[in-house]
């Protein structure tokens, strides 16, 4: 009798995969009659879309409405008028402020809606300030040390150096203005 279940339990796990394809391949309910794409960056609202034609009399692709939560109707909303080629057109709004927002694009060359989809615009992320501890030192910058103080035998044994430097500089250069020393 343990036998008699594998099968039942196979039989399901198969008509689960075979039904996956079917369900990957149905659109989703949100995806269904929205022919447009919007997109959100900062405070900018941006729609594309393709399923607009141009009209021969006017030129124009259609205009795009962006409503706010208390607006019910494309005319009541900021309108825009798309923009673009054959392929795609688009829209954009600046300045909108946070909230959420239905984006609807209505074609004028058979005032046939293309599509409507919401969109929530965040409010921009502020920096966070955090506290950093000083340094108990300060930076030991500079020429060479100049945080320390010297005393006079320190400083006068540089000095004969540097004066030591220069000299023997100055008399490598006399010697080499020589051409023919024997």
């Amino acid at each position: 009798m343990r036998n008699s279940q594998l099968p039942i339990r196979s039989g399901l796990a198969v008509a689960a995969v075979a039904a996956l394809p079917l369900a990957l391949a149905a659109p989703s309910a949100s995806a269904v009659g929205t022919g447009i794409s919007v997109s959100t960056s900062g405070s900018t609202v941006s729609v594309t879309t393709t399923v607009c034609n141009q009209t021969s009399s006017s030129g124009m692709w259609g205009t795009a409405s962006l409503l706010n939560s208390g607006q019910s109707n494309f005319a009541q909303g900021r309108q825009v008028a798309l923009a673009g080629t054959t392929s795609q057109q688009s829209a954009a709004w600046q300045g909108v402020r946070p909230g959420t927002y239905t984006v609807i694009v209505m074609c004028s060359f058979n005032n046939t809606t293309a599509g409507t989809q919401s969109i929530i615009v965040a409010a921009p992320s502020s920096p966070t300030i955090s506290a950093t501890s000083t340094p108990s030192r300060g930076v030991m910058g500079g020429l060479g040390g100049a945080v320390q103080d010297y005393g006079p035998v320190t400083l006068g044994v540089g000095g004969a150096l540097v004066g030591a430097g220069v000299i023997a500089s100055g008399w490598f250069l006399r010697r080499r203005s020589k051409p023919y020393r024997l």
